[in-house]
């Protein structure tokens, strides 16, 4: 029934709390933990090698998020795919609600779990991904009280580190970007998924509790910074045909100016300027010409309702 794949670089401290937490919800004979491992170098190695009741991949080096994530949905042949960061808690029936929730809607390509804080649980880490006109990428909720976000609700896109997604879609639209490495890599899949028609929505009786920030290990740094602005000139250059990204150009332009000035005033101004124009050269190389979704006219009312979305979504983020 499903696959839990749980993508860890360097994740040592955090390791034994997740696998304690989820491991328990997958001793049912349709369940599996799959851990792949991006070549840690912490004593995460032998700590799986030992921990008992799940299988393990161990890459010989870091492929980010996207290539580890990868090789599990290659090794899986299960009807869905679990997709859990390295420093999450799951709580009790986690597994069992996002099963119940696919099984609910075959319209369905995912389902983003509700993500607590975990030092504050009161609080909501993420409760599924918005995507704007203005080239934003936000998590709906954040550090807002989870009582608010008690509702199901029809998002964007699901946030990587807490979803199910079904996995004979990826069949049909492809595997997560490796040219990501991470960041922005879900929103990309859940705009893609889309445009083939299919939908995403956020389930909070899926409950997990995330530290945050346990692979890049702050919120604003230059690594994140700098990858993130990258992707997020990526990410529209992919999704969107030529006519779409002419209309959206402006807002385009604008949201990444004021980001600019925004990073400048946390110090970190060149890293996020230098991230799009490492964008702009990803959008320019041959060899990425073909990860571009082409237009087909069979999807151009999924096009328009994206596109409406985008709109809408400039003031759900304010």
């Amino acid at each position: 029934m499903v696959t839990i794949i749980i993508p860890n670089f360097n994740g040592l401290a955090f390791l034994q709390d997740c696998l304690d937490a989820i491991c328990p919800q997958a001793e049912e004979e349709d369940r599996h933990v799959l851990v792949v491992d991006n070549g840690s170098t912490d004593g995460s190695v032998d700590f799986l090698r030992q921990y008992p009741g799940i299988e393990t991949i161990f890459l010989p080096t870091n492929t980010g998020f996207c290539g580890a994530v990868n090789a599990g949905i290659r090794a899986s042949h299960t009807r869905y795919v679990i997709l859990l960061n390295n420093d999450t808690k799951a709580r009790p029936g986690y597994v069992q609600a996002l099963i119940d929730g696919m099984e609910r809607d075959g319209k369905l390509f995912s389902i983003s779990a509700q993500m607590l804080m975990m030092h504050s649980p009161e609080n909501i880490d993420n409760a599924g991904d918005l995507y704007t006109a203005l080239g934003y990428a936000k998590g709906r909720g954040i550090g807002k009280p989870a009582k608010d976000y008690d509702r199901a609700a029809e998002i964007f896109s699901s946030c990587g580190g807490a979803a199910i997604y079904r996995r004979a879609v990826f069949d049909e639209i492809g595997l997560f970007d490796e040219t990501h490495f991470a960041y922005l890599e879900d929103v990309d899949m859940g705009y893609r998924a889309r445009i083939y028609g299919w939908r995403n929505r956020y389930l909070p009786e899926a409950k997990v509790e995330h530290r945050g920030s346990g692979f890049s290990g702050s919120r604003y740094n230059s690594f994140k910074v700098s990858l993130a602005s990258r992707n997020s000139v990526y990410l529209p250059w992919k999704n969107m045909p030529l006519l779409q990204l002419i209309l959206n150009l402006p807002l385009l332009v604008l949201g990444f100016l004021v980001k600019t000035l925004f990073f400048a005033g946390k110090g970190l101004g060149r890293e996020y300027v230098k991230g799009l124009w490492e964008g702009v050269k990803l959008c320019l190389k041959r060899e990425n010409r073909d990860k571009k979704v082409p237009f087909q006219w069979r999807h151009l009312i999924n096009y328009i309702k994206i596109q409406l979305q985008l709109w809408v979504n400039i003031f759900r983020i304010l």
